[in-house]
């Protein structure tokens, strides 16, 4: 990097910050800072929801398996989140809109509490807490390696110095700073992401152009789907998973359907999300396919390929540019996690451990809000130090090991709770999942990977703990179903618009029963 690639990246940062204090001005309670007030455009809310899910892992580890596999980065990763959220777009996203509308609720998991019980919603809360704080420590970490390679600054000053960034524009302007940097953020990955597909078509000409370049022996077996440990097993896994994680599953998401206005204008953003994901990675990936031909990656995971093919084929100023565009996706992706972790310890967690926090007003809630999004993104970055020690093994590891496998036994509770058809499944449901599913993780990890010879393939290790809390969610709701009154009149509500929930209707819910009511919405 020379001094205009600075300039472009110190700019960018400017900007953000700038966002975030300009956002400030529409943060006037918890509801504003958590969903926008429920006023965001639905193209704002599919742009946010697209963008808060990359971070700069996509250009290290899924960098390194398109460097090692070619196009199965794209069809085992971004065609099932585009597969999942379409489908999530009629089965969850209108729902997700209506717990903030019908509920007034500022957290995708307040309304637990009575759909299950207490003891359920508080679970499932921590659960999500600590496994956000890994998966966003796996992100800064992520950035800060890149960093690395452009400038030579140490891991962890890379990790303090986005994470700082990050904290200043998301703890001032909430959610509505969180969707307009990214809004920003996908101009800017756009621009560089053109950039390097263009730079890296021109280096084709010497290598028989785009048509002839498969026949390259560097990229032999680039072209199949599935190959290596990503098969078909994984495939279907991944997509169960995705259908969960990105659309509601790991909350950030579900924020973007509860910000927008009406149930309908949540299914439209969650749409144009979907053909962004379909479309956009091709762009992104394809540089990454031909990677074998223009560089050798000094790793054996091929993690630094991408980066080592930025440095080499782009002039200064868009070398910049393409730098800012990683930070783009990380940044987009850990604030509006940091800002679903605060709703939920502010809205869910707080108000069970303080009878102080159960009083909060909208001024004293608004500023436990701030204070809890600061201290996520500290933890988030002190885990970030130790991604690459014994204990996570790599980025890429924690990224798909861990949170694709323990995604599953938080979500399912949250996300079919929502659905009549899983009416019958109440808190031993709920509980018995997710307790299961854990442990089902925590020995095809450990104990069976360690017993067995050559380990778990890792779609076993990523597919069963969700399989197993499926099941049991599904089979104890029907051989012990817990469908009362008050938890049918829940599900009519988020499942009908206006005055159509007879069912709600006949059984209506106390004022105090509600999530959300009895606190400063």
């Amino acid at each position: 990097m020379n001094s205009l690639d600075w300039a472009v990246l110190i700019s960018y940062f400017a900007v953000m910050v700038a966002i975030g204090v300009w956002s400030h001005k529409r943060v006037d309670n918890v509801s504003d800072f958590f969903t926008a007030g429920g006023k965001m455009p639905w193209w704002l809310s599919g742009i946010s929801h697209h963008m808060s899910g990359y971070s700069a892992v996509m250009f290290t580890g899924y960098a390194g398996i398109a460097y090692t596999y070619g196009v199965t980065s794209f069809v085992t990763w971004s065609f099932p989140i585009a597969l999942g959220i379409a489908i999530g777009s009629k089965l969850f996203a209108p729902r997700i809109n209506r717990l903030r509308s019908r509920l007034h609720v500022a957290s995708p998991l307040e309304y637990l509490k009575n759909r299950y019980d207490l003891k359920t919603q508080q679970a499932l809360a921590w659960s999500g807490m600590l496994l956000k704080i890994v998966d966003v420590g796996a992100k800064w970490a992520a950035i800060a390696t890149l960093l690395s390679v452009f400038t030579g600054v140490s891991l962890n000053q890379g990790i303090l110095i986005t994470g700082v960034v990050t904290a200043i524009y998301c703890t001032i302007g909430g959610l509505w700073a969180d969707a307009l940097t990214e809004l920003g953020q996908f101009v800017i990955q756009l621009l560089a992401g053109i950039a390097m597909f263009v730079a890296v078509l021109v280096e084709l000409g010497d290598h028989g152009g785009f048509l002839g370049v498969w026949d390259q022996p560097e990229l032999q077996g680039h072209e199949k789907p599935l190959v290596g440990p990503y098969g078909t097993v994984f495939l279907l896994a991944f997509l169960f998973i995705k259908l969960f994680e990105y659309n509601g599953g790991m909350l950030n998401q579900a924020q973007r359907y509860m910000a927008t206005p009406t149930p309908k204008e949540a299914e439209r953003s969650a749409r144009l999300s979907a053909v962004l994901w379909l479309v956009w990675p091709l762009v992104l990936f394809f540089p990454m396919w031909m990677s074998p031909l223009l560089v050798e990656s000094q790793k054996g995971d091929g993690s630094d390929s991408y980066a080592l093919m930025t440095e080499q084929l782009l002039p200064h100023g868009l070398l910049g540019l393409v730098i800012v565009g990683f930070f783009s996706h990380t940044m987009a992706m850990c604030s509006s996690d940091a800002n679903a972790i605060a709703a939920v310890f502010t809205r869910d967690v707080a108000p069970v451990l303080s009878a102080r926090a159960r009083a909060w007003g909208e001024r004293s809630g608004l500023l436990a809000a701030r204070i809890t999004t600061v201290v996520f993104l500290g933890l988030s970055m002190a885990v970030a130090t130790q991604v690459n020690s014994p204990t996570f093994k790599d980025i890429i590891t924690v990224v798909i090991k861990w949170v694709a496998g323990l995604m599953g036994p938080i979500a399912i509770p949250m996300m079919l709770g929502l659905l009549r058809p899983f009416r019958r499944s109440g808190p031993t449901a709920a509980i018995t999942s997710w307790g299961m599913g854990l442990l089902a993780f925590w020995l095809v990890n450990y104990p069976i990977h360690w017993a067995v010879d050559g380990g778990v393939p890792l779609e076993y290790q990523v597919s069963i703990p969700l399989a197993v809390s499926l099941v049991l969610y599904v089979l104890i709701g029907y051989a012990k179903p817990e469908d009362t009154p008050e938890r049918m009149a829940i599900i009519e509500r988020v499942n009908t618009d206006g005055d159509d929930d007879s069912a709600a209707a006949a059984v209506p819910v106390p004022a105090e029963e509600v999530p959300g009511t009895t606190r400063t919405p």
